[in-house]
């Protein structure tokens, strides 16, 4: 697996990002909201929780459930990512900070 820094993946996910809103423009006369890009990270953390639970067989689902797991944590990532963007958060730097407070309460 290729190791990628976090500033490559912030800049990756901004031009998919992009890519989406051409297909949303040409499909729907207008981009996403950013309450609507916010609703479909929720829908795949919602997701997260069945696959996780299935994962630890609690949940009976057919399926590569692994694959599909590693699918949408990497999809939240890109979510959380394109929300900060898009709000005018310097993701990198919030996330900096917070891990630093997190790391000093331990």
């Amino acid at each position: 697996m290729k190791d990628m820094n976090f500033s490559e993946v912030v800049e990756r996910s901004v031009q998919i990002r992009k890519q989406y809103h051409q297909l949303e423009r040409q499909y729907h006369e207008k981009e996403w909201t950013v309450e609507e890009d916010a609703l479909a990270f929720l829908t795949d953390a919602g997701l997260v929780g069945r696959l996780t639970m299935s994962q630890q067989e609690r949940w009976p689902k057919g399926g590569d459930t692994l694959s599909e797991l590693e699918h949408k944590l990497s999809e939240c990532l890109w979510w959380v990512i394109v929300l900060a963007e898009r709000m005018n958060i310097d993701i990198s730097e919030s996330l900096d900070v917070f891990l630093s407070k997190l790391e000093k309460q331990l």
